[in-house]
């Protein structure tokens, strides 16, 4: 069924992620909330925090009222393109994470063998102690 509403990448609506020009992606819906920055009670940075991504979660998880609801439908804008969301989220990937994971991991694998290792030298012990 066609949409009345005019359609936005998720890359287009984290373009506008200033304090000047904000835009949140809730619940497949757009939302310009450049004009309430200053009277969100919850401050400015809570929802510049959520700018460049999908913030149903993060706003279903502030409890907001129905009266909040109804505001935020008044800075509806437009709704989001969900046939390129999924892929532009795959590109807002960092670049180096998985040389970051692979650095973890070779700086980190000493204590999962250290693990092992005290494991092994418990079970000696406990099989000598036990045959003696």
């Amino acid at each position: 069924m066609p949409t009345l509403t005019k359609l936005y990448t998720m890359q287009e609506a984290s373009q506008h992620n200033t304090k000047d020009d904000c835009w949140i992606v809730v619940d497949g819906k757009v939302y310009d909330v450049s004009t309430y920055l200053d009277d969100h009670p919850g401050g400015d940075d809570v929802i510049l925090a959520t700018t460049g991504k999908d913030a149903t979660d993060d706003f279903e998880d502030a409890g907001h009222s129905k009266s909040a609801k109804e505001l935020m439908e008044t800075m509806c804008i437009g709704e989001l393109d969900t046939d390129t969301s999924a892929s532009t989220e795959l590109e807002n990937q960092p670049t180096g994470y998985p040389q970051k994971l692979m650095t973890l991991t070779k700086q980190y694998w000493a204590v999962p063998a250290a693990v092992v290792g005290i494991s092994v030298v418990v079970g000696f012990l406990y099989l000598r102690k036990k045959n003696t």
